[in-house]
């Protein structure tokens, strides 16, 4: 029986993307939190519980990228003119924060300058890394096989709504991760925040089940006809769940629950964006057969994912093992 080669690259696409964003969001969440917090031994310890990670983490970024623009070169040729201004401001924000891990440490005189770059990149990357995916969400102008639409069709109410949200659910996944990895005050701030932050996130996941569906008929026939109207039914409540969890787990003092309550969260609410767009990879426009670079690109690409997704895997759990528990004060990455 032959492969569906472009239905198993979808799928490898796919789980890089959710690895980026749960890995890489609640970095991204701390930075987020960084004004919020303005004792300097609170800020060391925060960056000093991300320091670790946060460049291993952008590897799935790397790789959902370059996957998309390697199998399927005609959706990364569509959606990049689409994007281009997001884009471009997402990979600056990444440039400014990862520059301030380094550079942080090196002076005392401008190290608010860096705190500046590492919040302000954080949310910067934040933020539009959520309008690009609304800006997806709402469709993208396509004819004859390439972008018809013009450079601001990415910045609308909801592209910007999404961005917003976006910032919020990363900000709760880095409060849940501080909750994890700190201790003390700072902990206990932290818990405060994933409340608030979880309200938010929850409200705003909400509010967009109930906006999504009415962008694109598409979008209402999945969520409303029949089987898919089951996943429809399901996820809510498995949403529900999850934020009762992280309630229990914030109220009864647990360090990890509240983070993996948080991630179930981001999890869920991936699928139903997968429910929404499968097949199609440029939504009501590109399918992912449609899109996908010749059988003979894929199975050799999928023998290089074959060695490289289990090789970024173990490297990736090994560093958190490796740097699991509370964060000492006193110690450090520097």
């Amino acid at each position: 029986m032959a492969l569906d080669l472009p239905f198993i690259w979808a799928a490898i696409i796919a789980f890089a993307v959710l690895a980026y964003v749960i890995l890489d969001g609640f970095d991204l969440g701390v930075g987020i939190l960084f004004p919020f917090f303005k004792a300097k031994r609170d800020r060391d310890v925060m960056m000093n519980s991300v320091a670790p990670v946060w460049d291993g983490n952008e590897t799935w970024l790397v790789l959902g990228g370059g996957g998309l623009m390697a199998v399927f070169p005609l959706a990364y040729a569509t959606i990049l003119p689409a994007l281009y201004m997001p884009l471009i401001l997402m990979l600056l924000g990444l440039v400014f924060r990862g520059v301030a891990f380094e550079y942080r440490w090196r002076t005392r005189r401008g190290e608010f300058l860096w705190d500046i770059a590492f919040a302000g990149g954080s949310i910067t990357a934040a933020f539009t890394q959520g309008v690009a995916l609304g800006a997806l969400v709402q469709g993208i102008a396509v004819e004859n096989r390439a972008y018809a639409g013009g450079w601001w069709d990415w910045l609308t109410p909801f592209s910007v709504a999404t961005g917003l949200a976006l910032v919020v659910g990363y900000a709760l996944l880095g409060a849940t991760w501080l909750v994890m990895k700190t201790s003390g005050d700072l902990a206990a701030r932290a818990r405060r925040y994933a409340l608030w932050t979880g309200a938010v996130t929850l409200v705003a996941m909400g509010l967009f089940s109930l906006w999504t569906p009415f962008l694109e008929p598409l979008y209402f026939e999945r969520w409303f006809g029949w089987p898919t109207v089951i996943f429809s039914l399901l996820v809510p409540l498995l949403v529900l769940g999850c934020f009762a969890l992280l309630l229990h787990g914030l109220k009864t003092g647990h360090d990890s629950r509240p983070f993996l309550a948080a991630l179930g969260l981001f999890v869920l609410g991936f699928a139903g964006i997968g429910i929404s767009f499968y097949p199609y990879i440029v939504p009501a426009s590109l399918t992912i057969w449609q899109a996908a670079a010749p059988e003979e690109s894929l199975s050799f690409l999928l023998v290089g994912a074959l060695v490289l997704v289990p090789v970024i895997l173990v490297y990736t759990a090994y560093a958190y093992w490796v740097f699991r528990g509370k964060v000492d004060p006193e110690e450090g990455y520097h």
